[in-house]
């Protein structure tokens, strides 16, 4: 399934050093007005809890991992982790109709099929979180804010996450 806007002509990416630098001015620009770094898995944690606490309050208020976040009148919108992922989806969404890029697609599925292809995803998506919550911050989180604090972790995630997808492209090649 594709559909491309044709309101308006595609135009070029940015150069990649533009690119670059334009992220490390947001970054930078997160830092000083919310006192924190770029991230996104900790609005999956503060969202999952808050449904948790709407759907079955008495478990969660038993949760060590996830009761305080679920506390009563804790809302996820009192959160500003989740008003930069909603900020990030609006914005990729208007920037990519600006650009005339926006389109729905599915990769890869003339080469193993939609489900399959949907499936390997799912799967991927799982792992990456739950490996961004044991890590304590996902790509963009422990990735860029951790390296822009210069922290060791960060550096060792970045290192980890290349060497990791350089090895799974070559085992799942064509996927």
């Amino acid at each position: 399934m594709t559909t491309q806007n044709s309101a308006c002509s595609v135009k070029p990416f940015w150069h990649p050093l533009v690119a670059g630098l334009a992220l490390g001015v947001v970054l930078l620009a997160t830092f000083v007005f919310t006192g924190h770094g770029l991230g996104a898995t900790g609005f999956t944690t503060r969202f999952s809890a808050w449904l948790g606490g709407e759907v079955a309050p008495h478990l969660m208020a038993n949760n060590s991992y996830l009761g305080d976040m679920a506390s009563e009148g804790s809302s996820v919108l009192n959160s500003w982790i989740t008003w930069q992922v909603l900020g990030v989806a609006l914005g990729g969404f208007v920037s990519a109709l600006i650009a005339g890029r926006f389109r729905v697609q599915l990769d890869g599925q003339k080469s193993i099929g939609s489900s399959k292809r949907l499936m390997t995803a799912l799967a991927g998506g799982l792992l990456a979180g739950f490996g961004a919550r044991i890590s304590a911050g996902c790509t963009s989180g422990l990735g860029l804010s951790g390296a822009a604090t210069l922290s060791i972790a960060g550096f060792c995630f970045l290192i980890t996450f290349f060497i990791t997808g350089l090895i799974v492209s070559r085992i799942v090649r064509g996927v």
